[in-house]
């Protein structure tokens, strides 16, 4: 085999190995970026499961209180149309 022909393929094969060991590491660092996002997306979705789960009593009061106003409101005009004070 030519030296020169030789000299060539081996620099090549360097070349080709160093691609590969830098291909390897881009895809380790992006599996472990997936694996982080992935993670990240599973807290964010966790703290808000958790805090709807946490504030839901508070809501469900404040949602009992609402309609018990709307329904006392309700009830005094329906008093106020029967003895003909108004409230249309």
């Amino acid at each position: 085999m030519d030296p020169e022909l030789k000299s060539k393929m081996e620099e090549v094969l360097q070349m080709t190995e160093e691609n590969n060991k830098i291909i390897k590491t881009l895809r380790r660092t992006i599996r472990i970026g997936q694996v982080i996002r992935g993670v990240y997306w599973l807290i964010i979705i966790g703290i808000a499961v958790s805090a709807y789960y946490f504030a839901q009593p508070y809501v469900e009061g404040v949602k009992d209180t609402y309609s018990g106003a709307q329904n006392d409101i309700s009830n005094l005009n329906s008093i106020l149309r029967n003895f003909g004070g108004g409230g249309n």
